[in-house]
């Protein structure tokens, strides 16, 4: 899916204001909770990142209990 610039910025500034129903383009979207919107935000920006050709970047964490 293809997203805009402008549903980045109303999740944005959805989070930043604490309010969990959004409107962008004419259209109305109401998340259940704060950490929804964060994901919601997320898969957005990857989204406009692999529109732009930008690589997607990982980050890979070992833990260990014992020595090896």
């Amino acid at each position: 899916m293809t997203y805009t610039t402008s549903q980045r910025d109303a999740l944005r500034q959805a989070i930043a204001s604490g309010v969990l129903r959004i409107s962008y383009d004419g259209k109305s979207v109401e998340y259940r909770s704060l950490a929804d919107l964060k994901a919601a935000l997320t898969e957005v920006e990857q989204g406009l990142a692999r529109d732009n050709g930008q690589p997607q970047t990982r980050q890979i964490k070992i833990y260990a209990d014992k020595d090896l």
